[in-house]
């Protein structure tokens, strides 16, 4: 009963919160609209994000919002293209469990005119197209995720959104997973349709969407490219409360970095405090916390290590998150690389290799369909006797680990990043937003990868190149405090980490900030959405 008690209690908080926060939302959007001078005599900018919170505040979707009230506030033209039971199976409102089940369009809806109170949207519909529906009914997996309908790739634009939310990125061929396919091929187009009338409509000169990978910004996205229009898309900063918008793909973190720049003593002084509190756990991102206990080895864990020549961590990533794609460069994808890994292990007895899942893969509501903890048992992984699997709940202090290893190998992981930094010797297997630097060992072929990882596990040191300590610490630099764009004036955090709450502020503040004047040069000016230091 006291179980039952605190469940409801807590959905009643969460309501009346999302209430009062909808209620200072609905009425600073009437300030911004009343406040916000005529607009100039320019194209507009175009924002869209659908695939961002439903009936909820979400980081991104405050992102989108505040930089939109910005926008209008300096009296640049901006316009909304938004759902209106747009979608029939839209990413955010699928439930894999019943694919019966419908989105949840009128909370959604609802949402949607209060973010958007007194300003200019332009709503889409469902148009079902009768012939798209004959072309992909009957088709299976691979045939869906290759196909393409009136020159639109749908099923490309589709599969990243679809991988995310069945959890998984090999997707099983069954009824429901084909179901969810063929729904979002067929929103996708209509999508598709849309937006081109929009365009007509408002000849906008950019437009502005959340993260871009999943199928609704993807599909506007591409629509905008083909016609020469900019892009710009944005997700969560690696800092706590920031944002990060860029015109590359926003899931990646393109960044570029002058070849002169080097760190003085207080950008290095300042970069060394955030690392110390981030070996310590002391971190967030998009308001969660991946490791609040951070453990260090224990006298077991030490004991058994006592017993082999050298320790190798395996530092894997969620392998349906949105960066994957991009990753899979030489690998078909993470499995495969484990699979290597695991033939590795046997032929290196020698090694305790310690198979360390990413937190996560076990967070509630996003638990992994296709985890690595599933591979481990599937293979039998652990029977080895030099092969250590740490589950996504065990917050062991990877860093402690990584002090005591011969080698680092990693996926796409930002771990690797730090780990260059501490100055161990790191192997990556996978595309990585670093990776466009010369941070850690990059492998471009399978043969090249299996042939580097003998070599480094046989050799009696690895002599890793001094400038991959030097650009690690540029990169992380500039992620940290040049691309994080600072929203926490207008922010807080909501009862869910998830979720942002609008503060009380007076919105004649939002022109002047670092945040909204980096984006105002960067969508007006070609700029680099970088912060001025």
């Amino acid at each position: 009963m006291s179980f039952l008690k605190d469940f409801y209690t807590k959905k009643i908080e969460r309501r009346l919160s999302r209430h009062l926060n909808n209620g200072r939302i609905f009425r600073m959007a009437l300030r911004v609209a009343r406040l916000a001078p005529t607009p100039k005599d320019a194209r507009p900018v175009a924002f869209f994000k659908a695939s961002s919170g439903l009936d909820d505040f979400s980081w991104n979707s405050a992102f989108h919002l505040l930089t939109s009230w910005g926008l209008r506030l300096q009296g640049i033209p901006v316009t909304y293209f938004a759902c209106y039971h747009g979608m029939s199976r839209c990413v955010l409102g699928t439930n894999r469990q019943d694919p019966s089940q419908e989105p949840p369009c009128h909370s959604c809806i609802y949402q949607a005119k209060t973010l958007y109170n007194g300003a200019k949207v332009h709503w889409f519909g469902l148009e079902r197209s009768s012939e798209l529906e004959r072309a992909i009914s009957g088709l299976n997996i691979d045939e869906l995720s290759s196909f393409t309908f009136r020159t639109i790739p749908l099923g490309a634009l589709v599969l990243p959104g679809l991988r995310w939310i069945l959890r998984r990125y090999n997707l099983i061929d069954d009824d429901a997973t084909r179901f969810f396919f063929r729904e979002y091929i067929l929103s996708a187009f209509n999508i598709s349709q849309r937006f081109e009338h929009f365009l007509v409509v408002t000849d906008p000169q950019a437009v502005v969407v959340f993260n871009g990978q999943f199928y609704p910004e993807a599909t506007v996205k591409w629509v905008a490219r083909k016609h020469g229009l900019r892009v710009i898309s944005h997700e969560v900063g690696l800092q706590p409360m920031t944002g990060f918008f860029t015109e590359g793909e926003a899931t990646i973190y393109p960044i570029d970095i002058p070849e002169e720049f080097d760190l003085d003593e207080a950008q290095n002084a300042r970069l060394d405090e955030y690392l110390e509190k981030r070996f310590q756990g002391n971190f967030s991102m998009a308001g969660i916390n991946f490791w609040p206990d951070m453990k260090g080895l224990d006298e077991a864990f030490l004991a058994k290590a006592a017993a082999f020549k050298q320790i190798v961590p395996v530092f894997t990533n969620v392998i349906f998150d949105t960066s994957q794609p991009h990753a899979n460069t030489v690998f078909a994808d993470m499995i495969a690389w484990l699979d290597l890994l695991l033939e590795t292990a046997e032929l290196h007895p020698e090694t305790l290799f310690v198979i360390r899942a990413h937190p996560d893969e076990m967070r509630a509501g996003k638990e992994s369909q296709e985890s690595v903890a599933a591979w481990v048992e599937s293979r039998q992984a652990t029977n080895a006797q030099n092969v250590i699997f740490v589950a996504p709940d065990e917050f062991l202090s990877s860093y402690e680990l990584i002090q005591r290893s011969k080698l680092v190998l990693i996926y796409n992981s930002t771990i690797g990043l730090e780990a260059s930094i501490m100055g161990a010797a790191v192997l990556c297997a996978g595309k990585a937003r670093f990776t466009q630097y010369p941070t850690v060992f990059f492998p471009q072929s399978v043969e090249e990868y299996r042939a580097t990882l003998k070599n480094f596990l046989l050799a009696e040191k690895i002599e890793v190149p001094a400038e991959f300590s030097r650009y690690s610490r540029r990169f992380l630099y500039y992620q940290l405090f040049r691309t994080s764009l600072p929203f926490d004036e207008f922010l807080e955090r909501g009862i869910l980490p998830v979720n942002a709450r609008l503060k009380l502020f007076n919105p004649r503040q939002l022109p002047s900030s670092l945040a909204i004047q980096t984006v105002t040069r960067g969508l007006l000016e070609d700029g680099d959405f970088l912060l001025e230091e």
